[in-house]
Formats: structure tokens, sequence, C-alpha cells
């Protein structure tokens, strides 16, 4: 069966794209830590990040770096935190999370509710700085 993030890819459920190429693809969280909390994943489903095959792993550090290069144009925030959990979804990703001081990307604070305006002038942003 998909994983969710599968099914994204896929466009069996609605994003918010920010980039996307042939083995990797990046959208906005839904419940994000900060305003343009972003997830990359690579297209390839596989569990757990450490299990991608190097070139692969080594790649989507490069595509993430992209990502997080553009959010610092446009986000106002210190540093792009990057964050690999991996629990909540069996789909190996990367958490690109802009923040301030290191607390913004505790995943125990609580989540941004932002609407889908919101959410679509962020990725235009972010898309726009690319």
């Amino acid at each position: 069966m998909p994983t969710i993030f599968t099914k994204i890819i896929n466009g069996d459920i609605p994003c918010y794209k920010i980039a996307e190429d042939e083995r990797f693809f990046a959208f906005l969280d839904i419940n994000p830590l900060a305003k343009g909390h972003t997830l990359v994943i690579p297209k390839q489903e596989t569990d757990y990040l450490f299990d991608l095959e190097d070139n692969l792993l080594a790649d989507m550090q490069v595509f993430a770096k992209k990502i997080a290069i553009a959010q610092k144009k446009v986000i106002e925030c210190k540093r792009i935190g990057v964050a690999v959990l991996g629990l909540e979804v069996p789909h190996a990703h990367i958490h690109l999370i802009p923040m301030n001081i290191e607390a913004d990307v505790n995943f125990s604070n609580d989540k941004l509710k932002l609407s889908q305006e919101e959410f679509e002038a962020i990725a235009k942003s972010v898309r726009g700085a690319l």
C-alpha cells in the first residue's frame, strides 16, 4: 500500500508543492513548526532515510540544499534547520524548518494553523526564489 507521501507525489492527495525533479519532491508540511516548514522526499518509496543508496541520499541532500537556500531568501529567519525523524510516515524524508533559535525545531511545540491562502503564498514565494 502506498504511503501518504507516495499519494502526494502521484497527485492523489493535494499539497503545496515547492519543487520536484525525476527523483525528489518537496512540499510544505501541513502541520508546520514555522512558516515555510518543508518536507523533502525521494520519489522512491523507502521507509528509512539511511536505507537509501549512497548516491541517492547524497543527491537528496543537494536537492534539499537548493530548497533551503530559497527558503532563506524569502522567510525571515537566522537559519534553516534540518531534522530527520522518520517515525510518523514510513517514507524517508527531511524536514527543512526556518528557525531563529534551537527551540524552533522542537517537534513538541504547537503547530501553526495557517490558511490555504497563507500556504499558497509561502509556496509561491519559495518557488519564486528557486
